[in-house]
This record gives structure tokens, sequence and C-alpha cells, in this order.
């Protein structure tokens, strides 16, 4: 039985059979299809034998390596690599499934190609993960025939693996080298002038593109026959806390990632780019209790320590506590920061439930709050009138549309900073704030 696992019959056997089978039937009638049947089947036989000896005689086979990063990137491009070497002294077809987790949900994943005899090929594929997680890789099933075509023979390679896949670390490095080369405008980030120069020399660095020319340090430039700069930061750092609600508002899904996860990846890019900028990024989770409070510190881990937090972060359904948020702020946080809440405002009655915590924190911080804009909701309203159903539709999602403004406004009139943005724009739009208020120096 072990000798027959590994063999899979092909559609051209069967349909050489088949038609073989209306020979014989039609021999009944006709001699001559009776005898042309029985020539067919025993060429068909040899041909099948022939084939089956091709793929198992010998210890020629078809070997393939898979290729995995160590942890993945949450809605980014993943690359996974496949190394696939043909030992037999013929060519062959060769058609590959890869067992993929199933959060990807791909149940028709396969790659086909034909190799000479001892060629290696390298392919590689994309994987985007739209969640958080242990995402378990299985093996990978190598099906390989010859030109006959009757006969499949499956070679199994790859143990089973499991990859981790962390909040989006490679948008956060994406929005790192911007910063560090002074291309934040190139994703959409705006340069705003400062109201006034309060810094201190920090080191002396090479020019890059876009550096000022008032800063150049002739006298380093001479010495490394390289244009260096002069680089500052500022007189002493603040403090900058993503806090993000746990709640069951988070977890409205647009497309494919909930808005708790668009959060994370955001509040991870923030807080590194905030250190950047010398200032210090600190974490808190919380819903109905504090899940995770990462003092806002500069240390050589600390992006480290954020990004291992919120890779276990998840919604809890409940409503969450904005009153235990107001105490525990209060204790622990001493110095006036920049608190940006990620949170989810639907209608006014339910900011009004929660903005009292939020104004008495706007006392003794900067608050900006996080409104998430439905965009689903906006494509309703653009969408061509053809029923009366479709006026109804388009209604309802400009009340929703002006509901969301009325909340933001409400935020701002009560003291408390409030930005109205799509999941897609978070990051941007964010970046874009902080920087407006490092400017403006309120904080």
């Amino acid at each position: 039985m072990r000798f027959f696992k590994p063999i899979f019959f092909q559609t051209r056997l069967y349909f050489a059979l088949f038609s073989i089978s209306g020979l014989f039937a039609f021999g009944y009638f006709l001699p001559i299809f009776f005898i042309l049947a029985k020539v067919l089947l025993l060429l068909t036989s040899g041909l099948l034998i022939g084939d089956l000896l091709f793929l198992f005689a010998g210890k020629n086979s078809v070997e393939c390596s898979r290729e995995l990063p160590n942890r993945m990137s949450m809605s980014d491009a993943n690359n996974v690599s496949l190394s696939v070497l043909n030992t037999y002294p013929f060519l062959v077809s060769v058609e590959i499934i890869d067992e993929l987790p199933f959060q990807f949900q791909k149940r028709d994943f396969q790659i086909n190609l034909y190799l000479k005899s001892d060629e290696g090929r390298t392919l590689t594929y994309v994987l985007i993960p739209k969640e958080r997680g242990e995402f378990e890789f299985g093996q990978t099933n190598i099906f390989v025939s010859t030109i006959i075509g009757f006969v499949k023979r499956r070679f199994k390679s790859n143990e089973k693996h499991i990859v981790p896949v962390y909040p989006s670390f490679i948008q956060m490095r994406k929005y790192e080298l911007l910063a560090m080369s002074n291309r934040m405008d190139d994703a959409g980030v705006k340069k705003v002038k400062k109201a006034g120069k309060h810094t201190e020399f920090d080191q002396v660095r090479e020019y890059v593109r876009g550096d000022d020319f008032k800063l150049m340090n002739w006298k380093a430039t001479a010495k490394r026959a390289n244009l260096m700069v002069n680089q500052y930061q500022e007189e002493r750092s603040k403090d900058v806390y993503s806090i993000i609600d746990m709640g069951r508002v988070m977890k409205m899904p647009f497309d494919g990632m909930s808005l708790l996860d668009y959060a994370i990846n955001s509040s991870l890019a923030i807080s590194n780019i905030s250190a950047l900028k010398h200032d210090k990024a600190g974490l808190v989770t919380f819903s109905t209790q504090i899940n995770t409070f990462i003092n806002a510190e500069r240390r050589n881990n600390q992006m480290m320590r954020i990004l291992e937090a919120l890779y276990n972060q998840k919604t809890d359904y409940l409503e969450s506590n904005y009153e235990l948020l107001y105490q525990t702020v209060k204790k622990r946080i001493r110095q006036r920061s920049l608190l940006i809440i990620y949170t989810n405002f639907e209608s006014r009655v339910s900011l009004k439930r929660h903005i009292a915590p939020l104004q008495t924190l706007a006392t003794s911080h900067l608050v900006l709050i996080v409104v998430f804009q439905n965009t689903e909701i906006d494509q309703m309203l653009y969408q061509p009138k053809e029923s009366l159903e479709d006026v109804y539709s388009s209604v309802i999602a400009e009340k929703f549309i002006y509901e969301k403004k009325l909340i933001v406004k409400e935020l701002n009139k009560s003291g408390v900073n409030a930005i109205l943005t799509t999941p897609q724009n978070l990051t941007v739009n964010l970046i874009n704030k902080y920087l407006e208020f490092k400017a403006g120096e309120k904080i």
C-alpha cells in the first residue's frame, strides 16, 4: 500500500481508457473497432508501465526547500521562497502546492513549471497577513509527471513551521528611513516650520539631500573630504503615549483588518518617529482594565518592548472604562505628555458617556483623540442612485458622516484635540498632527 500512496492518475489516462471502452462498445457492430481497441489498450498499458518506471525507478526525485522569514509584518508584502531541483535525467512537469496557514484562506494556491534534468530554480511568492498571531505553514507537496502524463508522483518536503506575524514593522522602518533622509513628504507628511529654535547641538553627520546649508560644518567637511552638517536636537524630550482602546468599538473591520490592527500599526510607527525626534515613547492599552502600561523612556530596547507588547493585544468585546484610564494616567504619568488615544465614537451619545474624563485629562496633558471615518459609508453616499432604496441609503450615510464631523467638533470645543481619518491614512495624518504639535511647541 505504501507504494501506491504517492501515485496519482491523471485525466489524460482516464480519457484514454474512456475512449478505448467506447471503441470496445462499437466493436460489437464493427469488428475493426474491437481490434483497434485492443491495440490501443496494449499501447496505453505499455505507456502506463513506462511512465511508472520513469517516475519510480532509481532514487531520482524533485527536491524542494522553503525559506520563510523569522517573522512577518502584518498588512505588508512578505516574501516566501521555494528552491526546486530536478534530479531526474529528463524533463519533468512539476506542480507545487504549498500548505499555507489557514488564516490566508487560499485553497487553490499552486505553482506549475517545467524543469530540465539537473535544473534548479528559485520561486518567490508574496503573502499579506491581515491579522497578528502565529501562522502555521504545513508541508510542501510536489507532484511530478513525465511527458507521457498518465501518472503523477507526489513528493513531500519541508516540515511544519510556525511564523509569528507582528504589527507592521515594515511600515515603521519605511517612515524611519524617510525621516532620516528628510523625505517624509514622499509619504504625504507635510513639512512644518517651527515657531522658534530651542535646540542644542547633538552630533556631526554626513550631508543628506534636503539638509539646510546653514547647518554645514565646513571644518569637518575639509577634514573628511565629504560634506558634513551639524545636527541639533530639542533641548528637552517630551513623553508621547499611544493609548489604545481595546473595547468592542475597535473590532470593526475595514479592508480585511480591524480598527485595532490599524491602531496598532500606527502606534508602532508614531512611537518610532517620536523616538527619532528625541521624544520618549510609551504605550497604554485598556478596556475594562489596564492591559499594558509601558513607561515613556529612552532605552535601546524601548521599541522592541512596545513591539512585543502590541503583538498579543486583542479586543475583549466589552465597553472600555475611561474613568479607570483617567485614574491610571493621573497616578502614573506626572509630566505633561502627548496622549494619543485610539478609539472610535460612532455617535454623540457614546461620546457623552466618556467625554468627562477626557476633558479632565486635557487639563494636564495634550490629548489627541483618533476618530475613524467609515469609508464604506462614504462609498454609499457617492454611488449612483438607481432606486428609492439607494436614495434612502444615501440619506442615512450622509447622516452618519455628519454625525462623525459633529463628534470631532464637539471634542475640539471641549478642549480635547481630535482628528477624523480613514483607517488607511491614519499613520500619515497622525504624524502630520504630531509634527504640527512639535512645531507649535504644544509639547
